[in-house]
């Protein structure tokens, strides 16, 4: 399958927002295209995508993984779960309040 195959099956406008680099072909005979997005109003910046390899009349697609990111990501989450389960339990904690007086109020009224 051809490069150019693949982009006719991607949606008009996310294919609007995509830039191919000029093939590139390696010593063993692999021809490697580039793929990046274009994005942001105020100041245009290109992210890759991930890029197309064409060997042997075979097309092979290898996303671009920013691992920085997700990271990233995997701290905010965490960090906003700490803070949720943390104001949770400032608040109102989960358990009952068995202190004896709470216990023998309700003692009294049993």
């Amino acid at each position: 399958m051809k490069p150019w195959g693949r982009t006719e099956q991607v949606p008009a406008e996310i294919a609007s927002s995509l830039v191919y680099g000029a093939p590139y072909e390696t010593a063993e005979g692999t021809t490697v295209i580039t793929v990046t997005r274009i994005g942001g109003i105020v100041r245009p910046t290109a992210r890759p995508v991930g890029v197309f390899s064409v060997h042997d009349g075979k097309t092979s697609w290898t996303p671009a993984v920013d691992g920085t990111r997700i990271a990233l990501l995997g701290e905010t989450i965490g960090l906003l779960s700490a803070v949720i389960a943390t104001l949770a339990v400032l608040r109102r904690p989960p358990w009952p309040d068995l202190s004896r007086g709470a216990l023998r109020d309700w003692l009294r009224r049993e």
